[in-house]
């Protein structure tokens, strides 16, 4: 049975990056206008989509750690322990939660649920076959090469 026409892949959208005060917005949990819609579901499905989250991460704890290290009464060392501690703590969080922070991301340019999670499975089978045809036609060429060897 197949799809009916609307169920089909839809057309890709394009990808129109943010300026960069956009990008700055967006990097602290902001929206981005409906023409970056197409851009929000690439930077959350790319293939280095899990480092753009680590560099949003950064972005977002570089105020409050700014503050730490400039306005904590204390010696240097303690001021930047307790920015390092900061930025430690937040990133595990920030890591534990990045498939749930980069869905809403999407959620909020107006993607159904689970649409950057689909697409980013979907590039991993492609990617998976890719490497498997590769790995086929380099053990049909190992195995030519075998057999004119061998004389057969």
């Amino acid at each position: 049975m197949s799809q009916p026409a609307a169920e089909a892949d839809p057309p890709a959208e394009s990808v129109a990056r943010p300026a960069p005060h956009r990008w700055l917005w967006y990097a602290l949990g902001g929206r981005l206008p409906q023409r970056n819609r197409g851009w929000v579901l690439f930077d959350t499905t790319t293939e280095t989509w899990w480092a753009r989250h680590i560099a949003r991460t950064l972005v977002q704890m570089a105020i409050p750690i700014a503050l730490v290290v400039t306005l904590l009464p204390a010696g240097w060392g303690l001021r930047l322990a307790a920015a390092g501690g900061g930025i430690f703590l937040g990133m595990i969080y920030s890591i534990a939660y990045m498939t749930e922070v980069t869905e809403n991301r999407v959620v909020k340019a107006g993607y159904p649920v689970g649409t950057a999670a689909a697409r980013r499975e979907e590039r991993s089978l492609l990617k998976q076959q890719k490497e498997s045809e590769r790995k086929r036609a380099a053990a049909a060429k190992r195995a030519a090469r075998y057999r004119d060897r061998m004389g057969n």
